[in-house]
């Protein structure tokens, strides 16, 4: 089984840790209800594993990714799926959710991706990123999973920047 696999594996198994419910409980105070999307799907194509029901009904969509490793100071953007194929990773693609919800389980701690300013920052700083952090690869069966290891004090300001807008 390729680490990818493993990985993949390990976050599906984790779709019932009560870390989730305690994430999403601080990060969205009015929080009454979590939904889980993981069976094969219409959800699933759209990278939504969770929604989250807010007490005037707004619904939160998210994608999770569970790490199996301690908090590494930094997030693994994947900007290539597959490179046989050319699918682009999450950090590329259109997406429906409203954040990639990034969790170390060992460390107790999660980051909260907005998906539209963190691809904005992407798209701004791939090329400077990709230069300075470099990509680690992710064997799978037959392909690899490209990804920028950004450091979360870099990432976080980058994204912020996305909100900050002069003319």
């Amino acid at each position: 089984m390729s680490d990818f696999e493993k990985d993949l594996k390990y976050s599906h198994e984790c779709e019932d840790n009560p870390c989730w419910r305690e994430v999403y409980r601080r990060a969205f105070p009015t929080m009454v209800k979590m939904v889980n999307h993981r069976e094969i799907g219409p959800h699933q194509f759209a990278g939504i594993d969770r929604s989250i029901i807010l007490n005037n009904s707004k619904q939160v969509l998210v994608d999770e990714k569970a790490r199996r490793i301690h908090d590494t100071g930094d997030i693994l953007l994947e900007y290539v799926s597959n490179d046989t194929t050319g699918t682009l990773g999450w950090i590329e693609k259109k997406l429906l959710c409203d954040y990639i919800a990034y969790a170390f389980i060992p460390s107790k701690r999660a980051y909260l991706l907005p998906v539209v300013q963190a691809q904005a920052a992407w798209k701004k700083s791939r090329d400077k990123w990709l230069e300075r952090y470099g990509t680690l690869s992710a064997s799978n069966n037959g392909y690899n999973t490209l990804n920028c290891p950004v450091p979360i004090n870099v990432l976080y300001p980058a994204i912020g920047n996305m909100l900050r807008i002069a003319w």
